[in-house]
Formats: C-alpha cells, sequence, structure tokens
C-alpha cells in the first residue's frame, strides 16, 4: 500500500468515527430533550407553586393582623365598659334610696317643728321598713340566728355561756344581726353560743 492510499484509509477512519461520535452525540441529544423539557416543566410548576405559597402567607398574615387588631379593640372596649358598670353599678340602689334619704329629712324636719316624739318613732319605723324593703329588693336578708345551731360559716362566736336548757353549740343570743346577699355571706351574725 502507498503512503497516499494509507492516508486516504486513514482519514476515512477518522471520518468514520467521527460520523459516529456525531450520530451518538445526535442521539444523546435527543435523549437529553424530554429530561430538559421535564426539568423545565417541573421548575415552572415549582416557581408557580412557590407564587401561590407566598401569595397565601401574605393572605393569611393580613388576616392575622386583622384579627389581632379586632381583639384589641375588643379589648380595649371590654375594659372601658368594665370600668362604667364599676362606675355606674350602684345608680339603681342609690336611686330606690333617695325616697329613704327625703323621708328622714321630712321626720327630722317635722320633729324640729314641733315635740311629738311618739309621731317621730313612727315615722323613723316606716323609714327604716322602707329603707330594709329596699335592700331586700337587692337581694339582702337578715339570717335567723338564734335557736340554730353554730355554724362558722355563718355566726360568729363571741361569748359562752352555760345553759341547761339547751344542747352544746346552739346560738343563745344574737349579738348583732347577720345578713346575706343571695346566697353568700355578706356579714356573719355575732352570737352568744352555748357549751
Amino acid at each position: 500500500m502507498s503512503a497516499n492510499e494509507y492516508k486516504t484509509e486513514e482519514q476515512e477512519a477518522v471520518t468514520n468515527v467521527d460520523q459516529e461520535q456525531e450520530q451518538e452525540h445526535t442521539i444523546e441529544s435527543a435523549e437529553d430533550a424530554p429530561v430538559q423539557e421535564n426539568a423545565q416543566a417541573q421548575e415552572e410548576s415549582g416557581n408557580a407553586r412557590i407564587a401561590e405559597l407566598e401569595r397565601q402567607v401574605e393572605e393569611h398574615q393580613q388576616r392575622y393582623l386583622r384579627a389581632q387588631a379586632d381583639f384589641d379593640n375588643f379589648r380595649r372596649r371590654t375594659i372601658k365598659e368594665r370600668e362604667e358598670l364599676a362606675q355606674y353599678a350602684t345608680m339603681k340602689l342609690l336611686n330606690q334610696l333617695l325616697p329613704v334619704i327625703d323621708n328622714f329629712e321630712r321626720a327630722i324636719a317635722a320633729a324640729k317643728q314641733n315635740s311629738d316624739f311618739e309621731a317621730l318613732s313612727k315615722g323613723v319605723d316606716m323609714i327604716s321598713r322602707q329603707f330594709i324593703q329596699v335592700l331586700e329588693q337587692e337581694g339582702l336578708k337578715s339570717m335567723e340566728a338564734v335557736g340554730q345551731p353554730f355554724d362558722p360559716e355563718y355566726h360568729q362566736a363571741v361569748m359562752q355561756e352555760q345553759s341547761e336548757e339547751h344542747e352544746a353549740g346552739i346560738v343563745l343570743e344574737e349579738l348583732q344581726k347577720g345578713y346575706m346577699l343571695k346566697d353568700k355571706v355578706l356579714r356573719p351574725a355575732m352570737v352568744k353560743v352555748s357549751s
């Protein structure tokens, strides 16, 4: 074989190798194309999902801020209402007591004009009943302690006395009335108890 023929065969072999490599590269490129398209589609889908999540986060943040503002307004309004209630809670009771004060003033004025103490006594008794009636309307009632067994929830023992008529622990005498406000003890009765 001559040198020229050898070179031509060598060139053909190199050309064939180049063509084969080109074909392989074309095949690889063709195979990679769907993978690249798939990767692009996944990236676009991921970006859309991220955008959607960011929108949802922003929406939830706005809802949270509105709810917090509503709660702060509610708390301020409740505090203000509670203060007003505490300030004016006694208004109804005081309105009911005003006629009692008026009657006391009339009784005092009448006592100054004439010296009829019997009339004054009757007037004060009427005013006392009126006053007790107002308090009872508000839920205040006096306790009946005499003859009852001693109960530390309702009675405060300040004295003890031997008694042959009563067994031990019975209230003999009420030294100061006790009062209940609805179902709670407002003031326990001060009592003398048998021993």
